[in-house]
């Protein structure tokens, strides 16, 4: 599965659970197009959202359920509960195999870097050779990496699980330290970088 499709709900405070449950509660119904890779709420960064990733087998699907669910209203059932909605369209980087659903966290580090207009090739290319080794069992994890077709262009997003916060500080720290990571090149490429960390819905397939 190559397509992929982030929509991050912002909620009225203290109402992510409940906008949760609408959330698993819809994506039931057969005519809810996608599948459904994660679903958290933040807890460190912007808070009171509600991100949702889905993946899609083609770019036509994927437009069918944007069609389905922008003229159905009451989006994945949490229209009552929301402030706001943003819809981000990413595609796998090339060289990852795909998504694989399973209890990684419950901390997820959802990262999003603005990449310079000539970088998104070289951050791919760098970041091709760098993620082997830094996903050994040395150090942690890679849920996912993207690249984003629609929005601010060009962009990338990585999501990162780690069973604690300790956890993440000490293998970031180790694996700079041990010159495993950042990608060669990749820091030159960035312009812009933000982090939220996120924790899963009960019914996340990333937990």
């Amino acid at each position: 599965m190559k397509y992929f499709e982030l929509t991050t709900f912002t909620v009225r405070v203290a109402t992510h659970g409940k906008a949760m449950e609408q959330i698993e509660a819809t994506l039931q119904d057969a005519s809810v197009g996608g599948q459904l890779f994660g679903c958290w709420y933040s807890e460190l960064g912007t808070l009171n959202q509600v991100a949702v990733l889905r993946g899609f087998d083609s770019l036509e699907s994927r437009q069918t359920e944007r069609e389905r669910l922008l003229l159905a209203g009451n989006p994945l059932g949490v229209e009552e509960f929301m402030t706001d909605m943003n819809i981000e369209d990413y595609t796998l980087f090339p060289f990852l195999e795909g998504i694989t659903p399973g209890d990684f966290g419950p901390f997820y580090e959802l990262r999003v870097y603005d990449v310079r207009p000539s970088g998104l090739q070289v951050t791919l290319d760098g970041w091709k050779d760098a993620v082997p080794p830094r996903t050994t069992d040395a150090y942690s994890p890679l849920s996912a990496a993207f690249y984003a077709t629609n929005g601010t262009t060009p962009r990338i997003m990585h999501l990162w699980p780690y069973r604690s916060l300790e956890e993440r500080l000490e293998v970031r720290t180790r694996t700079v330290k041990e010159g495993v990571w950042p990608p060669k090149g990749g820091p030159a490429q960035l312009l812009d970088m933000q982090s939220t960390i996120f924790l899963p819905a009960a019914f996340s397939p990333l937990h």
